[in-house]
Formats: C-alpha cells, sequence, structure tokens
C-alpha cells in the first residue's frame, strides 16, 4: 500500500505546482485588460488573413516530419512520410491535452511501432529535435539582432526592450556555441565525454545522475544521423528553414490583426512564445499567453504611446494595447491548438488509436 501511495503523492504535488504555474500566468496574462472591449479585439480582424491563419495553423507539422526523415534515416531509409507526419501530429495533440509533456515520448513510439524501428534510437531523435530547435532559434534572434543597423529605421525597439534582447539573445548564442560542441565531442570523441560526464556526475545523486545519463545515451542514438560535419550543418539549416516557417505563419497572425511589420521583425516575438511554450503546463496554458503578451507589447505596441503623453492618457492606451495583445494572443494560441488537435484526431481515427490508448502507451514506457 505504501508503493502506492507514494507515486500518488508525487504525481498529485507535481501536478499542484503545474495548476499553480498555470493560475499565477494566467494571473499575469489577464491583468489590466478592458473586459468590456476585449472581444471587440479579438474580432477585429482582416478576414483574409485571418482564414490563411487558421489554414496554416498545422502547417509546422510539414517542415517537421520532412526534418525528421533525416534522423531515421540510419535506422531505416524508406520511411513513409506519412507515418513521419502522423507521428508529428500526434505527438503534439498528446503534449497539447495531456499532462507531463507525455506527446515527447508517445511521437518516437508511435513512428517506432509503425516502421518496427528501435523504440530508444526514435526517443533519441526527439531529444536531438528539440536541441537542434533551441539553436536555430536562438540563431535567428541573434541574426536579427545583429544586423539591427539595417532595419532600426523601420522597426524602432526602447533602448530597454533592445538590450534585454540582446542579453538573452548573446547568452542563447553562446548556450548554441556550447551545445554544439558537446554534439560534436558526443559524435567525434564519445568515448572520452561519456567519461568527463561521467567524472561530472558523480557527486549528484544516482537517481539525477543515471537519468542524465539515460537522456545522454538516447541523445547518442539519435547522433546516429550525423556522419560528418555536413550532416549536421544540413539538419541545422532543416531547423531554421523549421523555424522559419513558424516566423511566416506568425507574421500572417500579425497581418489578421493589421499589425503590418517586415517579416523578419516577428523573430522575436517568435522565440519569447517559444520560451513561453517550454514551460510544461497544460496546453501551454500560461506560458505561451504571458510570454506572448508581453512581447507584443514591450516591443510592438509600447512604442506607440508618446514619450510626453499625460500619466492619464499613457494609462488609458496602456490598457487598450494590453486588451489587444490579450486577444490576439488567445485567438492564435485557440487556432493553434484546435487546428493542430483536429489533424491530430483526424490521424487517430484513422488509425483506430484514442487519447487513452497514446496515454497508457507512454506511461507504460516510463515506468
Amino acid at each position: 500500500m505504501d508503493g502506492l501511495i507514494a507515486p500518488m503523492k508525487k504525481n498529485f504535488l507535481r501536478y499542484a505546482v503545474v495548476l499553480l504555474l498555470t493560475a499565477v500566468l494566467l494571473f499575469f496574462f489577464f491583468r489590466s485588460v478592458d473586459w468590456s472591449s476585449l472581444f471587440a479585439s479579438v474580432t477585429n480582424v482582416n478576414v483574409f488573413f485571418f482564414v490563411l491563419m487558421v489554414l496554416f495553423g498545422p502547417f509546422h507539422l510539414v517542415p517537421r516530419a520532412f526534418r525528421w526523415k533525416y534522423l531515421i534515416r540510419p535506422e531505416k531509409k524508406d520511411v513513409k512520410f506519412y507515418n513521419l507526419f502522423a507521428g508529428q501530429a500526434i505527438g503534439f495533440t498528446v503534449t497539447l491535452l495531456l499532462p507531463a509533456r507525455l506527446g515527447e515520448i508517445v511521437k518516437p513510439l508511435y513512428l517506432a511501432r509503425k516502421e518496427k524501428i528501435s523504440e530508444g534510437f526514435a526517443l533519441g531523435t526527439v531529444v536531438v529535435e528539440r536541441i537542434f530547435d533551441i539553436i536555430a532559434m536562438v540563431f535567428l534572434l541573434a541574426v536579427f539582432l545583429l544586423a539591427r543597423p539595417l532595419y532600426v529605421a523601420q522597426f524602432s525597439v526602447s533602448v530597454d526592450a533592445y538590450s534585454w534582447l540582446f542579453k538573452l539573445g548573446m547568452l542563447g548564442l553562446a548556450l548554441d556555441l556550447v551545445i554544439i560542441a558537446f554534439v560534436l565531442c558526443l559524435h567525434f570523441f564519445r568515448k572520452t565525454t561519456l567519461r568527463i560526464l561521467n567524472a561530472v556526475l558523480k557527486p549528484f545523486p544516482r537517481k539525477f545522475a543515471d537519468k542524465v545519463r539515460s537522456l545522454v545515451e538516447e541523445f547518442i542514438q539519435g547522433l546516429r544521423f550525423f556522419r560528418s560535419f555536413f550532416d549536421l550543418l544540413r539538419f541545422f539549416l532543416l531547423s531554421v528553414l523549421v523555424w522559419a516557417s513558424i516566423v511566416v505563419y506568425y507574421w500572417i497572425f500579425f497581418l489578421a490583426y493589421r499589425e503590418v511589420f517586415p517579416v523578419y521583425t516577428v523573430i522575436p516575438y517568435v522565440f519569447a512564445t517559444m520560451i513561453g511554450a517550454a514551460i510544461p503546463t497544460p496546453g501551454m496554458a500560461g506560458g505561451f499567453d504571458f510570454f506572448s503578451k508581453k512581447a507584443l507589447m514591450t516591443l510592438y505596441f509600447s512604442p506607440r504611446i508618446p514619450a510626453d503623453a499625460s500619466a492619464a492618457v499613457r494609462l488609458a492606451m496602456e490598457r487598450d494595447l494590453s486588451t489587444k495583445a490579450t486577444g490576439m494572443t488567445l485567438v492564435v494560441h485557440a487556432v493553434q491548438v484546435v487546428m493542430t488537435c483536429l489533424v491530430g484526431f483526424v490521424i487517430l481515427w484513422k488509425e483506430g488509436l484514442s487519447l487513452l490508448q497514446l496515454k497508457k502507451m507512454g506511461e507504460e514506457f516510463q515506468k
């Protein structure tokens, strides 16, 4: 009985922390909103671009599936694109609707069982994907920041906001370089790197150390794709393509709300929402919303408030812009969740699967 109660307590505590974090983020997200005008801000759209945004909601699954094929190739060359696409759609659907980021496990397990490949290898490719997602997005942000002299006249950001973005971008770029160096060392000097890792992990608790070793081993499995530096470069460029397509999607979202900016100026917004989406809350609730609104207000809306405006005028304008940012965020979040899950449910129906079955699959693998 004690053995059953302990896991239940652990799960209850974890879910309680997640729900509390979600509630705090949503509180700050909805703060300073004029509820009487929120509906108007939500519906004030350019219909053509709004429909385009809805239709392109699940499009990110296509370049992700194409990129995944390159990682799976060393294990099996003739993987069906449909299975890659279905795995991505099912993975995102499970992640959005079930707790604990279970979709990150279900996605590779689904593909491994459909294509009869090693589950450990498939799981390792997902670890590689996530790391290169970070590398690619930070690279785009760094390029955006370093190219500022070329667009400063078209896109003016406050000194404080730019300084914060610059520090974040440079920190991320440094992290990118460290990650790339680690990846190269794991690939070309695997035994030496693992020896160093084991030495570093010695002071840590055994359970934590074993978990890190397990993740690294899964990552190494995924690295079987990288036979040369050019394979690494190719996958990096594919990752940049994935995130460039996401930037274009959010640019269409901006146009739907009559916010006309050059497409490259959407990069910092996408970077901010990526950070928010990484917070492990149900359906990205709270994390995505808070960071989306913060980015909209800081980078795009606040500069519109005249520096010499009176306190009353400034307060009124901030409230109006905050309401618009809230409405925009609610819409783009809902569109992404609904359209991605719609594709996921169509595939589940076609495959004769249910969310409950997928949940069980992921939980059994974790045991």
